[in-house]
């Protein structure tokens, strides 16, 4: 989970899923999606719009930090409110809550407690004193919503305030346009907000108004939401508030105030600001206040965004909004969604209506970020070439069934994301790990990235110099990567000196060369060790006999940590924190587990995580070597007691569905050739876990690395990232069809035998769910755990996967367990 350093408790709890407050949406929002989805059970596929199956807030709230405003696919622009209270991505359900206003700016799911972006607000209101009696400032704006009046889907989002006037909003790539209709005979006031992000992170910017043109230009400079905070970085906003001469200024001017000192200063006919940071602490607000003649009852306003330049700003706005309407922008961008939502195609009469809505709804996430912000670069990247992506933190949420994910369907997309990557590595030497807010974020579990380009070079390395991708320059990333210690690596890199050294990160190591957090000793020697493992991958690609060998033997260094003498719960072997002379570092591994009792323990990024492990425990780490699970199950005494200390870590509360490290846990069964064990886990896990209301994530969406984890669950697949394998399990919708517009081909999967019974938390006796044979293109497969990304979606054409009700006589994968590289597996790339 990417949370700040000062959130982890919180983070914990969140993943618990404790339960949620009353929630706003209005009840029509459902009522809207079920219709919809009866009524699409009926018409051909063709014709169906997928943007009424999604349920926008789906992850508002538990703390899913899911922004469900108004975008288009990958949009660098997200029109939503900001409420007070914990609100990362601005909207939350909370009642309680007040609106600070409507912004064009946000990121979804993050882990950030401080929030991101958020600027340039604007706050309609009535103000019967006039000009000078209009509340500017945010504690003297805030107003609650009307209750259950939220209304958003695909496109489009809308709240009503608690005195009438109701907020709709609507977006392109890098503009959008708003509309706010006030009650009939009141006069129309905004304030527009110059200094004001979530972060609270304002160091100094300027603003213009210009009357004549009806124009509103602003900039500055803020910080970065998860990364250090001597770095900013530039935004800029254009409003143009005349709808094209259809509406009049009545006034104007600038304002400026702080809470905190109780102050409000208004300036009427002033049409400029230019403030710096206010280094005595504290946020120094300031904006715009203007209204309109004649009373209008409705009032547009175009808004452009830019990080280049606010001239760039409004270029945006002209381009992208014009003088369409409103209704022609939604229709625009409903046009967008359904290209990208038709993309995953299912049997919609015989599919259960709960999991059409989440895995719709999911699927709208996973393209919902990084941002595309191409053409829009600052700093290192500013007159870039090649595609950029803000909003990528972090890697190392994503690497695991986000980008995977996008593999099936989009390789054109994931190529762009990949050049940026490697784009990150020519500009600043390394690729990135977490990227929030324009700026390097804090490096979680090593260099995930090399994950992420790897399994693009695995998946498509015969069509990447088409997609603009270089194999070799890619592989010349993650050796860097790999080889070559940042000076300082809480932002870039590894401190792969040590490791390389040692043959794992020791725990108070002495390092001379290089800066950095010497915390997480355990979770980055393991994350370090399988993205040596992608390394490897890669030099197998490209024929680079020694780099083959020389990351095999760097994939096992998480054997090194393994203490085979530390017991918990009757179970022995943990991976432990070890020094540089060898000795061992004792850590329970229950720390920082949801078993732990210790709520003042520290188990994020703080320098007082004496634990060994990123948000997790050591009973969640203990099992991550995806590629190698063959050799872990040796170590924790064979298959029998693997599958005993599975059950007992699901059992007994060690699992933590929102947390990353979790994800492949449930399918592990897979590899003790106990298949219909993982069937019946991976049940449990969605329906306890995931639902369709606002509170139906279990904790942050994470850039969409819940979203991607669910719907491969529904699906029926998990995928082993850097490589090309998948796991199967048993699909919760009868048929889908995955369309790869580029390679112009489409895969459909057929459950034969589904039984809808089987669509639940515990899959009742006599309900077929079990995996009884898999066919492909006509031919059954000697087993039945696993198949080839090259064998399916590459080519097209029809995957069965037959479910039977009998489960003891399918709880084994038949002629082969999922490949482990100890045991032979992955010898060739195809």
């Amino acid at each position: 989970m990417a949370v700040s350093p000062a959130f982890w408790v919180l983070a914990g709890l969140l993943c618990l899923n404790f339960g949620s407050v009353d929630a706003q949406p209005s009840p029509d929002v459902q009522k809207r999606i079920s219709a919809a989805i009866k009524r699409a059970a009926s018409l051909p596929s063709d014709i169906v719009d997928y943007t009424e199956l999604v349920n926008v807030f789906i992850g508002t709230d538990n703390f899913g930090d899911v922004c469900p405003g108004a975008s288009v696919p990958f949009g660098m622009a997200k029109f939503s409110t900001d409420l007070t209270g914990y609100a990362p991505a601005g909207y939350i359900t909370d009642p309680t809550q007040k609106i600070r206003g409507l912004s064009p700016m946000h990121d979804s799911g993050t882990g950030s407690s401080l929030g991101t972006y958020g600027n340039f607000e604007i706050m309609p209101m009535v103000c019967p004193g006039g000009f000078n009696t209009c509340p500017v400032t945010l504690a003297a704006r805030e107003r609650f919503r009307k209750n259950n009046t939220d209304e958003a889907s695909p496109g489009y989002f809308a709240q009503t305030l608690d005195n009438g006037i109701k907020m709709e909003a609507t977006s392109t790539r890098r503009a959008g346009l708003e509309r706010f209709t006030f009650p009939k005979g009141s006069k129309p006031y905004f304030v527009l907000d110059l200094a004001n992000d979530l972060p609270a992170s304002f160091a100094g910017g300027r603003m213009d108004i210009d009357p004549e043109k009806g124009r509103i230009t602003l900039g500055g400079l803020w910080g970065s939401s998860f990364g250090p905070g001597s770095y900013n970085y530039q935004a800029f906003a254009c409003y143009d508030i005349l709808d094209g001469g259809k509406q009049k200024l009545s006034e104007y001017g600038v304002w400026t105030g702080m809470t905190s000192e109780n102050f409000q200063a208004r300036g009427l006919g002033q049409t400029h600001l230019n403030l710096t940071r206010n280094l005595i602490g504290g946020v120094y607000e300031s904006g715009a206040l203007f209204s309109f003649d004649g009373k209008p009852e409705q009032i547009n306003i175009r808004v452009g965004i830019s990080f280049v330049s606010a001239d760039q700003a409004c270029s945006n706005a002209e381009s992208e909004v014009g003088d369409a309407p409103l209704e022609e922008i939604v229709a625009r961008s409903k046009t967008l969604w359904n290209q990208k939502l038709g993309k995953v195609e299912i049997d919609l009469k015989n599919t259960p209506a709960n999991v059409t809505e989440m895995l719709y709804s999911s699927l709208y996430r996973a393209s919902l970020t990084p941002n595309n912000a191409t053409g829009e670069t600052q700093g290192a990247f500013a007159g870039t070439t090649h595609p950029y992506f803000d909003s990528l933190y972090c890697s190392w949420d994503t690497f695991r069934t986000y980008y995977p994910l996008l593999a099936l369907h989009s390789p054109a997309e994931f190529a762009q994301i990949v050049d940026n990557y490697i784009d990150g590595w020519r500009k600043l030497g390394w690729m990135p790990e977490c990227r929030a807010n324009n700026l390097p974020g804090w490096t979680q579990g090593g260099s995930s990235g090399d994950v992420i380009v790897g399994h693009f070079a695995i998946t498509y390395h015969d069509k990447a110099a088409a997609l603009g991708i270089d194999l070799e320059e890619l592989y010349s990333a993650m050796v860097t990567d790999a080889e070559v210690n940042p000076p300082e690596w809480n932002t870039l890199g590894r401190q792969v000196n040590v490791y390389k050294q040692f043959g794992y990160v020791p725990f108070g190591v002495l390092d001379p060369n290089s800066t950095g957090r010497q915390t997480r000793e355990g979770s980055r020697t393991v994350e370090y060790a399988f993205e040596d493992f992608a390394l490897r991958q890669v030099a197998l690609l490209l024929n680079k006999t020694d780099d083959v060998a020389k990351y095999t033997n760097r994939s096992y260094s998480y054997r090194n940590l393994w203490d085979a003498s530390v017991e918990s719960d009757g179970f022995h072997g943990f991976i432990q924190k070890r020094l540089s002379n060898g000795t061992f570092v004792y850590t329970n591994p229950i720390d920082c587990s949801p078993n732990d009792n210790d709520t003042n323990r520290e188990c994020s990024l703080q320098g007082d995580n004496n634990v060994g492990f990123f948000e997790s425990s050591s009973w969640e780490y203990s099992w991550f070597a995806p590629h190698d699970t063959a050799h872990l199950i040796e170590l924790m005494g064979g298959n029998a007691t693997f599958v005993k200390r599975l059950d007992h870590f699901f059992d007994a509360g060690y699992y933590l569905a929102g947390n990353e490290p979790s994800f492949q846990t449930p399918i592990g069964y897979h590899y003790a050739n106990q298949p219909a064990k993982s069937v019946d886990r991976v049940r449990d896990v969605v329906f306890t876990n995931f639902d369709i209301t606002p509170a139906g994530l279990p904790g942050n969406d994470d850039q969409a690395a819940m979203a991607t984890l669910l719907v491969f669950h529904l699906l029926g697949l998990y995928p082993v990232p850097s490589t090309s394998q998948f796991l199967v399990l048993s699909p919760m919708v009868p048929k889908y069809t995955i369309h790869n517009s580029y390679l112009n081909i489409s895969t459909t999967v057929i459950t034969k035998g589904f039984d809808h019974r089987s669509v639940q938390k515990t899959i009742p006796k006599g309900a077929a769910a079990y995996v009884k044979s898999v066919t492909i293109n006509g031919v059954v497969q000697p087993n039945r755990c696993h198949f080839d990304f090259y064998d399916v979606f590459r080519v097209g054409g029809e995957l069965v996967i037959e479910v039977t009700t009998d489960k003891n006589a399918v709880n084994n994968c038949g002629a082969g367990l999922p490949e482990s590289v100890s045991t032979g597996g992955f010898a060739q790339v195809r």
